[in-house]
């Protein structure tokens, strides 16, 4: 089984897509002058502007469902696998894959919020790639092809977060837990799962609730320890900088030299995990985006860009610097068992031989030994669980959007319960999982979300662009921007257009 993954794994993962994400970013940014630049103040306002309603949520409570899903083991363990198979340079192309990847989460995310819908049934509002793939297009001769790549990319993500993603997240757990106070798996799994129960079954209010109480916290503690690490290593803060830019564009000088000659394996193992941590590109973002309660699309689309660098900038550089601060690393060769390098930390022998979360973990020890083991789990703890949750609300919303077109209540509700036992499931089994296994799950399945995402907005960028532009105009004119469709002559905005017809007709409707 696990060399049918790796097989699968080699090939979704190939060149290609890693030059593909990092190809739309470019474009992206070239076409957007750098939105995710120019617009940096506006990113980081518009994170604490508007409010949550009865339909749906603030910005700030969709910034941070869309954090729960991105911050979580691969801000973690992640950093410390493409640290030991990418060398110290990959480091370099996660920030890269962040950069870039910001004007790709504005272009998708802003698409989320102009083709969302508000639920009949429940009046919150959900959205993502699979309505923004059927709706763009439905005015055209090709609408039916375009709604069954819909309905593709949402089959994709509902298997993805209901089945291949959760076991990495929880597996993560149950590891920590169990190095951090030897409790056992089976334990761990069983608290999981009765947590998730409690959350998942309260929708999208509890889970927005839930992360923006959690996210923040969790963000804060943890890259405040790792400053204390790196403030106590404050002699190597230079050194690390010179260290992962050299590795990371093949500058073969010094002890960096055995680092230099792995380029090729820095840049995939680097956007690779980037992808994986800020999923930029990879279609959760439009999720959390489409339920917020704003009076434009592009603040939404500025909050997702501005969560990529937190998500990466922010925390995974954190972990990078507990790892190479203290020297606790090594890297290793293609065939992931010859050591081409290591850290230069007094114990760096000492630590495990596979690339995980013990690498931050001994980082950690360097500060107060003994901390490393019962923070890092906490840690993981939290990020894992919030990601998990995260994960639910994707595939909840997906799953509405296939079951919801047979305009049947009864099938739709015995199909949330069926996800919400499958869900559940798939964390308590990946609790008791190899670790291996559940790696090879879950890059497939980012992987295919990723393909066919990018390959979507590469195709619907369009109103991205215009609402942009539109944007900035009625800021320059000192106006708080709202979105007129018809006057973008933006079609099938169904939502929009009714709320402007509302606006116009002297009804008054929530603002965000």
């Amino acid at each position: 089984m696990s060399a049918v993954l790796e097989w699968l794994n080699n090939i979704i993962w190939s060149s290609a897509l890693v030059y593909l994400c990092l190809g739309a970013g470019v474009y992206f940014t070239i076409r957007s002058r750098a939105v995710q630049i120019r617009q940096i103040k506006a990113i980081f306002t518009q994170m604490f502007r508007g409010k949550s309603s009865d339909e749906g949520v603030s910005s700030f409570q969709a910034l941070a469902i869309s954090l729960a899903g991105r911050v979580g083991v691969g801000n973690i363990a992640g950093v410390a696998t493409a640290i030991g198979f990418g060398g110290p340079g990959a480091i370099v192309w996660m920030w890269i894959s962040a950069l870039l990847g910001a004007s790709t989460s504005y272009v998708e995310s802003t698409l989320g919020q102009v083709f969302k819908e508000q639920d009949p049934k429940t009046g919150e509002y959900r959205g993502g790639p699979a309505y923004y793939i059927e709706k763009a297009y439905r005015h055209t001769k090709a609408k039916g092809l375009f709604k069954v790549y819909g309905m593709v990319f949402a089959a994709v993500t509902v298997m993805a977060m209901s089945f291949m993603l959760p076991g990495i997240q929880s597996n993560a757990i149950s590891g920590a837990v169990e190095n951090a106070w030897g409790t056992p798996t089976w334990v761990t799994a069983i608290i999981l799962a009765v947590i998730m129960g409690f959350i998942v079954i309260g929708g999208v209010k509890r889970i927005a609730h839930f992360a923006s109480l959690a996210v923040p916290f969790m963000a804060v503690i943890y890259i405040i320890a790792a400053i204390a690490v790196t403030l106590i290593n404050a002699d190597q803060i230079i050194p690390v900088f010179e260290l992962v830019f050299k590795s990371a564009f093949g500058i073969d000088a010094g002890p960096e030299a055995a680092f230099g000659g792995i380029i090729g394996m820095a840049v995939q193992w680097g956007v690779q995990r980037g992808i994986y941590s800020n999923e930029a590109g990879q279609g959760t973002g439009p999720h959390a985006a489409a339920a917020a309660e704003v009076s434009h699309p592009s603040k939404q689309g500025l909050v997702q860009a501005g969560s990529v660098y937190i998500d990466t900038l922010f925390v995974c550089s954190a972990t990078a610097f507990m790892i190479l601060s203290t020297g606790m690393y090594k890297v290793f060769g293609d065939d992931g068992e010859t050591i081409i390098g290591t850290g230069r930390g007094q114990m760096v022998e000492s630590i495990a031989a596979t690339p995980g979360e013990k690498w931050p973990q001994a980082g950690l020890d360097t500060m107060i030994s003994g901390l490393g083991a019962g923070f890092i789990a906490i840690s993981i703890f939290l990020f894992a669980l919030t990601t998990i949750v995260a994960y639910y609300y994707m595939a909840e919303t997906n799953l509405v959007y296939l079951l919801g077109r047979l305009k049947n209540p009864l099938a739709l509700t015995i199909g949330k319960r069926a996800l919400q036992v499958l869900i559940l499931i798939a964390v308590a089994v990946g609790a008791m999982s190899a670790s291996g296994s559940a790696w090879a799950l879950g890059d497939i399945g980012v992987g295919l979300m990723a393909w066919l995402n990018i390959i979507a907005i590469l195709i619907l960028q369009g109103p991205a662009f215009k609402l942009l532009r539109d944007f900035e105009r009625q800021r320059k004119q000192g106006l708080d921007p709202v979105f007129d469709p018809k006057a973008l002559d933006i079609r099938n905005a169904d939502f929009w257009d009714k709320r402007m017809a509302k606006v116009k007709s002297g009804e008054a409707v929530s603002e965000g």
